[in-house]
């Protein structure tokens, strides 16, 4: 052991104090799987995305347990020493509030675990215990106590010695789970009904999905893959931080839900005596209707191929329109051709001399008019607020930006977009500003932070936002300041992907005074880390193709007159 580490007293009174005893038993590294949360400041940490580090050392918290309390400051201590190459981490079993999580004054993140879900997987027995992990390979390396015998493991994972985990004895206070005295939930009446509601309208033959859930058997077979998106909260999609402002375009999967999805798992599936099974009773095809009724106007797209594999570049349109006089658009909506391979549809309307990026390329903030955006899912309508709607100026046209996935075979897609019209002008015109930021990210770097700002000068209502970065976006959050009034969070993406870019209609529009501030932060992983980053061994510069990188949040808001 690091003869530094030896000589700390308080170190070594600390690992006797916790009645580390026995002998440890030693088993080849064991592999674990993935699992995601967000700390009390509402940071993501996802266990895979700290490739770029040596280990990763996880805590199970309790605040009223004095063992865990102990293990805390003992970590704190040793922590200084490992600089960049090893993170720590609190997993907060009992899921507190992060004002509370922050009263505790941690050195480190605290992870709220709801249900206990994560110290479950871990299979964490007591409070104060610590894991620690290989996170280039997924892999357990220690389990026990916070004493000499971690540091020494800590060690041998950053010299690249240890290839076993060590399970050592270890006295702290008992976890108790809902699955030690539970049944397992019933699928027919629990688990297939949640899967109708979340996940269908995507996994259905010829859906966005990959595959279909069209029965237990389909299900049975992906709950392997079921699991880890859950654990990994790579599924549902577009997930906002739930501690800020609601918006109806989150996708969002209930603690107790993801429990009784996790705890039938974990009893291998159980089919149970139900006699329906509601996954085999969706329709197979998706029926698309015009939610508000034949349309004022529609515009198909020409057709698109789209290969059957590969990653594919944005494709761009500009479609002409045949209208000689203003129109206002009160309500629209998409009917996508080829759902399974549309990720992103974007429409911009725009003057006959511009393309789809328009003022965008030139000026770091400018007013446009958006008309939205498709992306899978349930497709509703937008109807825009009451007295109000996008203009479409005489002459001027559609411009859209596609953003395919491949999908294993050659498709094609023909997209038509219904536009609904006021039958005369509303006094308020909706209009998009872009708020972006010119820059060159570092190579090998996880965390690089980019900011932008806008402060509106007339009295205006804020509809919605939008985050836009490419491949190596990580999280974008929208901040309010008020004229004289405190910072106020409108929705936070902390775990941004590239492959979901919606537009989030706020719940509660807000009024904004002249003098207000919107500030735009994010932060960009151009890592190792990063599974979507194409090659983290290169400087990225700011441009407008998905190679490149961007950093564009957009405020939707109706000017008060």
């Amino acid at each position: 052991m690091n003869s530094k580490l030896l000589g700390s007293l308080r170190i070594i009174l600390c690992g006797l104090a916790m009645g580390l005893a026995g002998t440890p038993a030693y088993a080849a590294a064991e592999r674990v799987g993935d699992f995601a949360l967000l700390d009390e400041q509402g940071e993501f940490h996802q266990l895979s995305r700290y490739q770029q580090l040596d280990a990763v050392v996880l805590l199970a918290y309790d605040n009223s347990c004095p063992s865990a309390r102990e293990a805390a400051g003992m970590l704190a201590d040793i922590q200084p020493q490992y600089g960049e190459r090893v993170q720590f981490l609190a997993l907060d079993i009992n899921a507190q509030d992060r004002t509370t999580e922050s009263a505790w004054d941690l050195s480190f993140p605290v992870l709220a675990d709801e249900l206990k879900l994560v110290a479950e997987n871990l299979q964490f027995s007591q409070s104060g215990e610590v894991l620690v992990f290989n996170p280039q390979r997924l892999s357990l390396h220690y389990r026990g106590g916070a004493g000499p015998a971690l540091l020494e493991n800590i060690e041998a994972i950053l010299a690249g010695t240890s290839t076993e985990t060590t399970n050592l004895a270890f006295e702290g206070c008992l976890i108790s789970y809902e699955s030690d005295s539970s049944a397992a939930p019933d699928y027919s009446t629990e688990i297939a009904p949640i899967i109708v509601e979340h996940c269908a309208i995507c996994h259905r033959e010829d859906g966005a999905g990959p595959f279909p859930f069209d029965g237990y058997y389909s299900l049975a077979g992906w709950s392997p893959m079921v699991r880890e998106v859950i654990m990994n909260k790579r599924m549902p999609p577009m997930q906002v931080d739930p501690a800020y402002d609601a918006t109806p375009n989150a996708h969002f999967l209930s603690a107790e839900k993801r429990k009784k999805l996790m705890r039938w798992m974990q009893a291998g599936v159980p089919r149970g005596d139900g006699a329906s099974d509601p996954l085999s009773e969706i329709p197979l095809g998706k029926t698309f209707e015009w939610q508000l009724g034949e349309p004022d106007f529609t515009i198909d797209t020409p057709q698109n191929e789209i290969p059957a594999v590969g990653i594919l570049d944005y494709m761009y349109l500009e479609l002409e329109l045949p209208f000689n006089e203003d129109k206002w658009v009160r309500a629209f909506q998409f009917a996508p051709g080829e759902e399974r391979v549309i990720h992103n549809l974007s429409a911009f309307v725009v003057a006959p001399e511009s393309d789809f990026w328009g003022e965008e390329r030139q000026a770091r903030t400018s007013k446009r008019r958006f008309l939205g955006s498709f992306i899978p899912g349930e497709n509703p309508a937008t109807v825009f607020p009451e007295d109000s709607g996008v203009l479409i100026p005489a002459g001027h046209k559609l411009a859209l930006q596609f953003h395919y996935y491949s999908h294993g075979r050659i498709l094609r897609d023909s997209t038509t977009i219904g536009l609904y019209f006021h039958d005369t002008a509303p006094s308020k015109e909706i209009v998009t500003r872009p708020v972006s930021a010119e820059f060159t990210l570092s190579s090998n770097d996880p965390d690089q932070t980019i900011l932008a700002s806008y402060k509106f000068t007339e009295k205006s209502t804020l509809l919605a936002v939008r985050p836009r970065m490419n491949q190596r976006g990580k999280a974008m959050k929208f901040d309010l300041i008020p004229p004289n009034g405190d910072s106020q969070t409108l929705i936070s993406v902390p775990a941004y992907n590239y492959g979901w870019q919606p537009h989030y209609w706020l719940e509660t529009p807000r009024a904004l005074e002249p003098g207000s501030v919107v500030n735009v932060s994010g932060v960009f992983d151009n890592s190792l880390s990063n599974p979507f980053n194409p090659n983290f061994r290169e400087e990225v510069q700011w441009g407008f193709d998905s190679g490149e990188e961007m950093f564009t949040g957009y405020l939707t808001y109706i000017v008060d007159r």
